[in-house]
């Protein structure tokens, strides 16, 4: 004969919940997730790609392709007539929107942070180089040369007000001749205008990448897990795509930044020197660190401390790094012995994607 179970009316209840529970489960288990929206363009110079998923098809590209329109008339120095081109050709009434000044502002506390390593107004320098819109130069510039450009030197020369029109603001500095460039930053600060155009429209998982910078929101639902972005081997030879690591983001930002790729030679030295100018030696020379990539809570600000840890000595952004508590950062560098090595912050760790 079967001995019968006796269950007292708690019991009768979680075993309801369990079932319960166990139902819902099911349900979500057959829940058809959504198909995933891609779009691919053209934006200041590189490159954007832009996965998402919704409920419904979106039809984005427009309103990104304005946004991009928006950025190059603003703050390209690439684009002829931009506002940022008549500010440095020296107008005087040149009146700037609320994108501008959001870069100009945040800008203005990764200079303050790093002490001058980050400056947006180092562009005649880097036109002297060659590496900007105005810069013919191919030969490393005589010491002469960059003694006379350090005078332009200085974000803290230039200050952003009000002006009498609603939502403009105009530029004044202290110093005339100077050239502001935002190329460093401006970069991040468009896939962040880019995420929050997915937000306004109510998209929860997504990622948006400009150039190799990026913004992650929730999941990549067709893997079901968090997005999976690689880190680039400084090491790798032209045309080669070796990672060091593999990351896994969610709600969070990370820009890049390295001379292993963009660097000229001396045709007269043979002396090679790289594409991040030093704003306070006002020389572009080699480094030890390789390249660097920085997760923060938004890329304008990531973009803006990866260009300042590239220009700074390893030392003194490990110093820095001490009170940046919302910014995870991996510096490659080459050690003495011509070995590839990495310096992290003790978070970075986490971000990490595990085997299996």
């Amino acid at each position: 004969m079967k001995k019968l179970l006796t269950y007292d009316m708690r019991t009768v209840i979680v075993i309801f919940l369990l079932l319960s529970l166990f139902s819902c489960k099911e349900k979500e288990v057959e829940k058809v997730l959504p198909e995933p929206q891609e779009f691919l363009g053209n934006a200041i110079g590189t490159t954007y790609s832009i996965k998402l998923f919704a409920e419904e098809e979106l039809a984005v590209e427009k309103e990104v392709d304005s946004i991009i329109a928006m950025f190059n008339n603003s703050m390209s120095t690439w684009v002829k007539g931009s506002l940022i081109n008549r500010i440095n050709a020296g107008e005087d009434s040149v009146l700037v929107g609320k994108p501008f000044k959001e870069v100009f502002e945040q800008a203005q506390e990764v200079f303050s942070k790093t002490d001058g390593y980050f400056d947006p107004t180092v562009g005649n320098l880097v036109n002297a180089y060659g590496f900007g819109a105005d810069g013919k130069q191919e030969r490393i510039p005589s010491q002469m040369q960059i003694d006379s450009l350090k005078q332009f030197v200085g974000f803290d020369k230039m200050k952003l007000f009000p002006s009498k029109v609603k939502d403009s603001f105009y530029i004044k500095s202290d110093q005339k001749g100077m050239y502001l460039e935002f190329n460093a930053i401006a970069k991040g600060t468009l896939v962040d205008y880019i995420a929050r155009l997915l937000d306004e429209k109510g998209v929860e998982n997504y990622l948006v990448e400009v150039g190799g910078e990026l913004v992650t929101k929730g999941m990549n639902l067709e893997r079901q897990g968090k997005w999976s972005v690689g880190i680039d081997d400084p090491n790798q030879k032209p045309g080669e795509r070796v990672y060091v690591t593999v990351l896994a983001l969610s709600d969070c930002a990370m820009a890049g930044s390295g001379n292993y790729r963009k660097f000229k030679i001396d045709p007269e030295s043979g002396q090679e020197f790289v594409h991040t100018v030093n704003p306070l030696t006002g020389k572009a020379q080699s480094s030890e660190v390789l390249g660097v990539n920085v997760i923060a809570k938004n890329c304008t600000l990531a973009d803006g401390y990866a260009t300042a840890f590239m220009a700074m000595p390893l030392e003194k952004s490990k110093a820095l790094l001490q009170n940046l508590p919302d910014v995870d950062v991996v510096i490659m560098y080459m050690d003495k012995s011509g070995l590839l090595r990495f310096e992290t912050t003790p978070d970075f760790q986490k971000f990490v994607k595990q085997a299996g």
